[in-house]
Protein backbone atom coordinates (compact mmCIF):
# COMPACT_ATOMS: atom_id res chain seq x y z
CA UNK A 1 0.00 0.00 0.00
CA UNK A 2 1.36 3.40 -0.95
CA UNK A 3 2.01 5.89 1.87
CA UNK A 4 -0.11 9.01 1.34
CA UNK A 5 0.98 12.57 2.12
CA UNK A 6 -1.86 15.03 2.75
CA UNK A 7 -1.68 18.78 3.30
CA UNK A 8 -4.05 20.77 5.52
CA UNK A 9 -4.65 24.46 4.87
CA UNK A 10 -3.74 27.08 7.47
CA UNK A 11 -6.94 28.10 9.29
CA UNK A 12 -6.48 31.82 8.66
CA UNK A 13 -6.48 33.77 5.40
CA UNK A 14 -3.20 33.85 3.51
CA UNK A 15 -2.96 36.02 0.37
CA UNK A 16 -0.35 33.76 -1.24
CA UNK A 17 -2.04 30.48 -0.33
CA UNK A 18 -3.79 29.66 -3.59
CA UNK A 19 -0.81 30.31 -5.91
CA UNK A 20 1.33 28.28 -3.50
CA UNK A 21 -1.26 25.50 -3.44
CA UNK A 22 -1.19 25.23 -7.22
CA UNK A 23 2.60 24.93 -7.08
CA UNK A 24 2.28 22.25 -4.39
CA UNK A 25 -0.06 20.21 -6.57
CA UNK A 26 2.45 20.55 -9.40
CA UNK A 27 5.15 19.33 -6.98
CA UNK A 28 3.24 16.11 -6.31
CA UNK A 29 0.67 16.89 -3.63
CA UNK A 30 -2.09 14.31 -3.91
CA UNK A 31 -4.77 15.50 -1.51
CA UNK A 32 -5.46 18.89 0.10
CA UNK A 33 -7.73 19.42 3.11
CA UNK A 34 -9.39 22.83 3.01
CA UNK A 35 -10.00 23.77 6.64
CA UNK A 36 -11.10 27.35 7.36
CA UNK A 37 -13.28 26.99 10.50
CA UNK A 38 -14.23 30.66 10.73
CA UNK A 39 -15.05 31.17 7.05
CA UNK A 40 -18.50 31.57 5.57
CA UNK A 41 -19.79 29.47 2.69
CA UNK A 42 -19.32 32.46 0.38
CA UNK A 43 -15.66 32.81 1.35
CA UNK A 44 -15.01 29.13 0.72
CA UNK A 45 -16.80 29.32 -2.62
CA UNK A 46 -14.59 32.25 -3.64
CA UNK A 47 -11.53 30.21 -2.67
CA UNK A 48 -12.64 27.21 -4.72
CA UNK A 49 -13.41 29.37 -7.75
CA UNK A 50 -9.85 30.71 -7.57
CA UNK A 51 -8.39 27.18 -7.72
CA UNK A 52 -8.17 25.67 -11.23
CA UNK A 53 -11.16 23.38 -11.77
CA UNK A 54 -8.97 20.43 -12.73
CA UNK A 55 -7.61 20.41 -9.16
CA UNK A 56 -11.00 20.33 -7.40
CA UNK A 57 -11.08 16.53 -7.36
CA UNK A 58 -8.04 16.59 -5.05
CA UNK A 59 -9.62 18.82 -2.39
CA UNK A 60 -11.39 17.67 0.79
CA UNK A 61 -13.72 20.13 2.54
CA UNK A 62 -14.03 20.55 6.33
CA UNK A 63 -17.19 22.69 6.43
CA UNK A 64 -20.10 24.00 4.31
CA UNK A 65 -20.43 20.59 2.72
CA UNK A 66 -22.90 21.57 0.00
CA UNK A 67 -19.93 23.05 -1.85
CA UNK A 68 -18.35 19.60 -2.19
CA UNK A 69 -20.97 18.47 -4.66
CA UNK A 70 -21.23 21.85 -6.37
CA UNK A 71 -17.49 21.90 -7.12
CA UNK A 72 -17.03 18.11 -7.53
CA UNK A 73 -14.52 17.86 -4.71
CA UNK A 74 -12.76 14.70 -3.54
CA UNK A 75 -14.71 14.42 -0.31
CA UNK A 76 -15.77 15.66 3.11
CA UNK A 77 -13.99 15.72 6.47
CA UNK A 78 -16.05 15.82 9.65
CA UNK A 79 -14.70 17.61 12.73
CA UNK A 80 -15.92 16.14 16.03
CA UNK A 81 -18.81 18.60 16.31
CA UNK A 82 -20.10 17.66 12.84
CA UNK A 83 -20.11 13.91 13.58
CA UNK A 84 -23.01 14.41 16.01
CA UNK A 85 -25.44 15.56 13.33
CA UNK A 86 -24.03 13.75 10.28
CA UNK A 87 -26.20 11.37 8.28
CA UNK A 88 -24.69 9.00 5.68
CA UNK A 89 -27.37 10.05 3.20
CA UNK A 90 -25.72 13.50 3.05
CA UNK A 91 -22.58 12.13 1.37
CA UNK A 92 -22.60 12.69 -2.40
CA UNK A 93 -22.01 9.54 -4.44
CA UNK A 94 -18.37 8.86 -5.16
CA UNK A 95 -16.96 11.20 -2.52
CA UNK A 96 -14.78 10.15 0.40
CA UNK A 97 -15.66 10.62 4.07
CA UNK A 98 -13.02 11.20 6.73
CA UNK A 99 -12.83 12.47 10.30
CA UNK A 100 -10.36 13.26 13.11
CA UNK A 101 -9.72 11.10 16.17
CA UNK A 102 -7.42 11.45 19.17
CA UNK A 103 -7.50 7.91 20.58
CA UNK A 104 -7.15 4.42 19.15
CA UNK A 105 -10.38 3.47 20.91
CA UNK A 106 -12.26 5.97 18.72
CA UNK A 107 -10.71 4.48 15.60
CA UNK A 108 -11.81 0.99 16.63
CA UNK A 109 -15.31 2.11 17.59
CA UNK A 110 -16.10 4.03 14.41
CA UNK A 111 -13.76 2.38 11.93
CA UNK A 112 -16.40 1.16 9.47
CA UNK A 113 -17.93 4.60 8.94
CA UNK A 114 -15.01 6.35 7.24
CA UNK A 115 -12.67 5.89 4.29
CA UNK A 116 -9.77 7.29 6.31
CA UNK A 117 -9.21 9.10 9.61
CA UNK A 118 -6.50 11.27 11.11
CA UNK A 119 -5.06 10.33 14.49
CA UNK A 120 -3.33 13.04 16.53
CA UNK A 121 -1.10 14.30 18.01
CA UNK A 122 1.48 11.69 17.00
CA UNK A 123 4.45 14.03 17.47
CA UNK A 124 4.74 17.44 19.12
CA UNK A 125 2.78 19.89 16.97
CA UNK A 126 4.53 22.45 14.77
CA UNK A 127 1.53 24.77 14.36
CA UNK A 128 0.00 24.52 17.88
CA UNK A 129 2.22 25.56 20.79
CA UNK A 130 2.00 23.17 23.74
CA UNK A 131 0.18 20.48 21.73
CA UNK A 132 2.42 17.52 22.58
CA UNK A 133 2.53 13.91 21.45
CA UNK A 134 -0.06 11.70 23.12
CA UNK A 135 1.10 8.28 21.89
CA UNK A 136 3.76 5.64 22.43
CA UNK A 137 5.08 4.69 19.00
CA UNK A 138 5.69 1.06 19.95
CA UNK A 139 2.13 0.62 21.17
CA UNK A 140 0.85 2.37 18.06
CA UNK A 141 2.79 0.04 15.80
CA UNK A 142 1.23 -3.01 17.46
CA UNK A 143 -2.29 -1.54 17.35
CA UNK A 144 -2.06 -0.48 13.71
CA UNK A 145 -0.63 -3.86 12.74
CA UNK A 146 -3.55 -5.60 14.42
CA UNK A 147 -6.04 -3.34 12.64
CA UNK A 148 -4.45 -3.95 9.26
CA UNK A 149 -4.57 -7.71 9.71
CA UNK A 150 -8.36 -7.63 9.80
CA UNK A 151 -10.02 -8.93 6.65
CA UNK A 152 -12.20 -5.81 6.55
CA UNK A 153 -9.37 -3.38 7.37
CA UNK A 154 -10.87 0.09 7.56
CA UNK A 155 -10.37 2.94 7.83
CA UNK A 156 -6.94 3.99 6.67
CA UNK A 157 -5.25 5.80 9.59
CA UNK A 158 -3.33 9.00 8.82
CA UNK A 159 -0.76 10.43 11.26
CA UNK A 160 -1.31 14.07 12.22
CA UNK A 161 0.65 16.35 14.52
CA UNK A 162 4.31 17.27 14.25
CA UNK A 163 4.87 15.76 10.81
CA UNK A 164 8.19 17.15 9.56
CA UNK A 165 11.14 16.07 7.45
CA UNK A 166 12.55 14.50 10.64
CA UNK A 167 9.42 12.57 11.73
CA UNK A 168 7.81 11.43 8.48
CA UNK A 169 10.02 8.32 8.37
CA UNK A 170 8.95 7.27 11.87
CA UNK A 171 5.28 7.70 10.95
CA UNK A 172 5.76 5.40 7.98
CA UNK A 173 7.70 2.84 10.04
CA UNK A 174 4.97 2.72 12.71
CA UNK A 175 2.50 1.56 10.07
CA UNK A 176 0.36 4.58 9.27
CA UNK A 177 -1.25 4.64 5.84
CA UNK A 178 -0.14 8.23 5.43
CA UNK A 179 0.58 11.52 7.15
CA UNK A 180 -1.01 14.97 7.17
CA UNK A 181 1.20 18.05 7.19
CA UNK A 182 0.37 21.62 8.19
CA UNK A 183 2.89 23.79 10.06
CA UNK A 184 6.05 22.26 8.61
CA UNK A 185 4.94 23.41 5.16
CA UNK A 186 2.97 26.61 5.68
CA UNK A 187 5.33 28.07 8.29
CA UNK A 188 8.41 27.40 6.16
CA UNK A 189 10.06 30.27 4.23
CA UNK A 190 9.43 28.28 1.03
CA UNK A 191 6.41 25.96 1.44
CA UNK A 192 7.00 24.13 -1.84
CA UNK A 193 10.61 23.30 -1.02
CA UNK A 194 9.56 22.20 2.49
CA UNK A 195 6.88 19.92 1.04
CA UNK A 196 9.30 18.40 -1.45
CA UNK A 197 11.82 17.73 1.33
CA UNK A 198 9.21 15.87 3.39
CA UNK A 199 7.95 13.96 0.36
CA UNK A 200 11.50 12.87 -0.51
CA UNK A 201 11.75 11.03 2.82
CA UNK A 202 8.88 8.67 1.96
CA UNK A 203 10.17 5.27 0.96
Amino acid sequence: MRFTLLLISPPEENPTEIPTLVQLFEAGLGLFHLRKPEWTEAQLADYLRAVPAELHSRIVLHSHYALAQQYALHGLHLPARSRLTWRPSLLPAGQSLSTSFHTLAEVQQHRRRYDYVTLSPIFDSVSKAGYSSAFNLGALQKALGKLQRRADCAPQVIALGGITVDTIGAAQKVGFAGAAVLGAVWQAPDPVTAFQAIKSKIS
